[in-house]
């Protein structure tokens, strides 16, 4: 069976230098990034996999023009969730206040990229199958995998309204949450048969709203040793979360926020 409506099934990288990224997310994570640009890209785009060592994908990096930075693109992570109908999907978007920021159909599906009402950017997707498999479904999403994207949180200045909108177009269940103090309440995020992210305040100090990713590492600690090491910013360094494992946020050298998550290792 596909996907379920409203799943993540991709994540992409934006960066205006992929080869660095390949090189620090090869270190951080254990990725592999394509050398060059994929040739079944649209024409004009740098587009590169990412590739796991089990031989899977977590999804791919854009390579941002010097035209796309001018036009406001930043470095940055951006989930797709599948969605049955992208022109369906747009209409009700932009009718409960989000806007569209591109919209196109390529070999691999039907895609829009969208925000939410408070300006958070994700991706709609219709994807095409890969010929032979018409059940294929997406693994790039698993909460205890290492080199997958593992938990999915969100930033945003109005979290009653996130809940809303998400919960109306890709049926998130928002079923508990706890107190981070001053910061406000941590609203974690069910979706299909388990636990998804999670979706908290806009910090204080203010910001960009906007999804981060942490992706599964088999040691925190070496993880935050290769993250300074390969030029990136700690925001927040090794602390433990509920259910016992260790997390590190951070930004790469290009300024894209991720984090990791897994044991605290050596």
């Amino acid at each position: 069976m596909p996907n379920p409506q409203g799943s993540f099934i991709w994540y992409e990288l934006m960066t205006p230098d992929a080869n660095a990224a390949a090189r620090f997310y090869g270190d951080v994570v254990g990725w592999t990034i394509a050398a060059r640009p994929d040739p079944n890209a649209p024409a004009g785009r740098d587009y590169r996999m990412i590739g796991r060592s089990d031989g899977g994908s977590a999804g791919g990096v854009l390579a941002l023009s010097p035209a796309m930075t001018a036009g406001g693109a930043r470095p940055a992570w951006v989930g797709y969730h599948f969605v049955p109908d992208v022109d369906a999907a747009v209409r009700a978007i932009e009718a409960d206040g989000g806007r569209v920021l591109m919209r196109m159909t390529i070999p691999v599906g039907d895609i829009a990229m969208v925000t939410d009402p408070m300006g958070a950017p994700l991706y709609v997707m219709r994807p095409v199958p890969p010929p032979g498999k018409a059940e294929a479904t997406s693994d790039v999403f698993h909460a205890s995998a290492a080199q997958h994207i593992r938990w999915n949180e969100l930033q945003s200045p109005d979290v009653a309204r996130a809940k809303s909108f998400y919960g109306k177009h890709f049926g998130f269940r928002f079923p508990s949450a706890m107190s981070m103090g001053p910061l406000g309440e941590y609203s974690f995020i069910d979706h299909d048969a388990g636990a998804l992210g999670g979706v908290m305040p806009l910090a204080p100090e203010g910001g960009t709203p906007g999804w981060r990713f942490y992706f599964g590492v088999p040691s925190v600690t070496a993880a935050e040793r290769a993250i300074v090491a390969g030029g990136g910013r700690i925001e927040r360094g090794m602390h433990q979360v509920p259910g016992g494992e260790w997390v590190v946020m951070a930004r790469d050298p290009q300024g894209a926020p991720f984090g990791v998550v897994g044991v605290k290792g050596e």
